[in-house]
């Protein structure tokens, strides 16, 4: 059995059919691919690396998540830092009417919403209890959405912050000012973020999160109701729900002291 499955997700173009994988192993799987729930069916691995093509998957990283995986096994799944010049960014936290923010630089160890877009890290038990991507998102969203239906599945991301991926400077030279909005979180305080943000905490949140956000952001107030599809997969996710008030807190960006 394979160590580590690696979907690297992509987008058609002149360039796709040329990519190749920085480095194989027989303990690796590599795929490239822009069918982000077709190849979920190849599954093996017992952990799944998902990242965006900006993002550098190395030996030293896999290294360092196997060492993680090990040492955390009351967890279903990572979300790694990205280094970028002097900087480190974490994962997503729930931030009340904001909806979500990065977590601070300094953080520790801690429990997180979700993953930066770029790169999250799951094991195959959890991705086999949560299912599919949502593809009707933006793709900076599939993995917040993910993240989150997992929870109630009974699955946890955690922040280490010595689990640190990097940004392939081949990519890094073509789109800086997008990779840069997307791991500061920016993307988040965008227009054109605010309804897929809402539709993401109609599913998986409580009400008050919902109302919070939709008052902070007027545009969506018709929205508040959902839609027959969106109240469909709330139920579907939360049905059987295990995700806890306590877990709810340790999200959060204002974590309630113990």
């Amino acid at each position: 059995m394979r160590q580590f499955d690696i979907f690297v997700f992509d987008e058609t173009g002149p360039d796709f059919d040329r990519w190749e994988p920085p480095f194989t192993d027989p303990a690796l799987g590599w795929f490239h691919t822009s069918r982000w729930n077709g190849d979920l069916e190849k599954l093996e691995a017992d952990w799944i690396v998902f990242a965006h093509p900006a993002v550098k998957i190395d030996r030293d990283f896999l290294n360092e998540l196997a060492v993680e995986t090990d040492s955390f096994p009351m967890v279903d799944a990572f979300a790694p830092r990205i280094k970028l010049g002097e900087h480190f960014y974490g994962g997503l936290a729930l931030d009340g009417a904001k909806g979500f923010s990065p977590i601070g630089e300094n953080e520790e160890l801690r429990y997180v919403a979700a993953p930066i877009p770029l790169i999250g890290v799951f094991s195959r038990r959890i991705i086999q209890r949560t299912g599919f991507f949502d593809l009707n998102l933006p793709k900076e969203f599939r993995l917040l959405d993910y993240s989150l239906r997992m929870t109630h599945a009974g699955g946890k991301m955690f922040s280490v912050p010595y689990l640190v991926s990097h940004i392939n400077e081949k990519y890094m030279a073509d789109n800086q000012r997008w990779i840069e909005k997307i791991i500061n979180g920016d993307f988040l305080k965008e227009r054109q973020s605010f309804l897929p943000l809402q539709n993401i905490i109609f599913t998986s949140l409580p009400s008050s999160n919902l109302t919070k956000f939709t008052l902070h952001h007027p545009s969506t107030l018709l929205h508040f109701f959902g839609t027959k599809e969106l109240k469909a997969k709330r139920d579907k996710a939360t049905s059987l729900s295990k995700l806890s008030e306590k877990h709810l807190s340790d999200i959060s960006a204002k974590r309630k002291s113990k």
